[in-house]
Formats: structure tokens, C-alpha cells, sequence
């Protein structure tokens, strides 16, 4: 082959593996820059939980897989606000909760839960085991998480006998915690108060 073919031939492959080694370069930067944001979004999203995620799983790429799919899942529900009517007998059924706390309170930290996740079904959340509806409340109630996982490890204190009546104070008022966000969210549009008739004096 003459000496000019062979340098042709050489800038040709030169400037294939310039144009092949820039594409790569610019689809790793892009990978890299989505990377960056899906991070970003599920830090913004999750809150502490993310940071508790990470420290579980041990790796990050794991752990946001862990919170994307948390996050997939959850956008299947149909999650809707409970009626007045709803909200009312709920909050009416916690009253009478509280109540049997002071001659029962194991009992009462029980019903608190059930009661939890009856407000939870009402709101569009599937029935599932504690886990599962950990993972589920994460995504959009992540900064009251914390709470539902201590008032869960006080029941499970309290099954086992371990439990003093204070602890399972703090199981009540734990539960109680996502209980009211549930209950208040999204919150119901305020209304005035009509006003009062006048009554034309006789």
C-alpha cells in the first residue's frame, strides 16, 4: 500500500476513535449528571430516610434502587383524602382508645396500631405487614417514619413483657404522631363560621 494511502488510512482511524472515545465521554457525562439528580430527588424526597437507607443497605446505588422502587409502588395506589365523615369517626374511635389506656394500657397500644392501619386502608394504603407498610408511608410521610418504627418496637416490647406502663405511653403517642397526619392530610379547606341570624326584637 503507498506510503500516502497508509497515512490517510491512519488519520481516518485516528479521528473514529477521537469521535468514538468523545461519544462515550459525553453519554458518561450525561449518565453521570442523571445519576446526580435521581440522587438528589430521593434525598429531597425521603429526607432522613434516605440517609437511614444507605446506612442499612450499605451502598447507595442499592439503596436508591430501594427507594425508587418504594416510590414506583406507591404511585399505583390510589391514595385519597378521608371524608369529614371518615375523619370524625376516627378521631372519635382514638378518643375511646385513649380512654381504655388507664385501666388497660397494653390493650390501648394495640388498638392504637390496628386503628393506624384502618386509617391507612381508608386512605387508598393496601394491608400488608409492618415492613411493607413501613416502606409504603416512607414516600410520602417520611419525617414521621421515625415515630411509627418506635411505637412498633414498644408493641413488640410490650408482647414480649418488657414493656412499663410508660413505655407504652410513649407507643400511644407515637402512633399518634401518624395517626394525625394521616388524619389531616391533605388538609380540608377551612370554612367560616356562618353568622348568627339576627332575631328582630318584639
Amino acid at each position: 500500500m503507498p506510503t500516502a494511502a497508509l497515512i490517510v488510512a491512519a488519520v481516518a482511524i485516528v479521528a473514529i476513535l477521537l469521535v468514538t472515545a468523545r461519544f462515550y465521554s459525553a453519554q458518561r457525562g450525561r449518565q453521570r449528571i442523571d445519576s446526580d439528580q435521581r440522587s438528589q430527588q430521593l434525598r429531597e424526597r425521603f429526607g432522613p430516610e434516605y440517609d437511614r437507607t444507605v446506612a442499612e443497605k450499605g451502598d447507595v446505588r442499592r439503596a436508591e434502587d430501594e427507594l425508587a422502587s418504594r416510590q414506583k409502588r406507591v404511585t399505583s395506589f390510589h391514595i385519597k383524602p378521608l371524608t369529614a365523615d371518615e375523619g370524625k369517626s376516627f378521631n372519635d374511635e382514638w378518643q375511646v382508645m385513649q380512654a381504655t389506656f388507664v385501666d388497660d394500657p397494653s390493650t390501648a397500644v394495640q388498638q392504637a396500631d390496628e386503628l393506624v392501619g384502618r386509617v391507612m386502608a381508608a386512605r387508598g394504603y393496601p394491608e400488608s405487614d409492618y415492613a411493607q407498610r413501613s416502606a409504603d408511608v416512607s414516600v410520602d410521610h417520611p419525617a414521621i417514619l421515625d415515630h411509627y418504627r418506635t411505637a412498633h418496637e414498644l408493641t413488640l416490647r410490650d408482647a414480649a413483657g418488657q414493656a412499663n406502663t410508660e413505655d407504652l405511653r410513649q407507643a400511644v403517642l407515637n402512633s399518634h404522631a401518624l395517626f394525625n397526619e394521616m388524619i389531616e392530610e391533605p388538609k380540608a379547606v377551612e370554612t367560616l363560621p356562618e353568622a348568627p341570624v339576627a332575631v328582630a326584637a318584639e
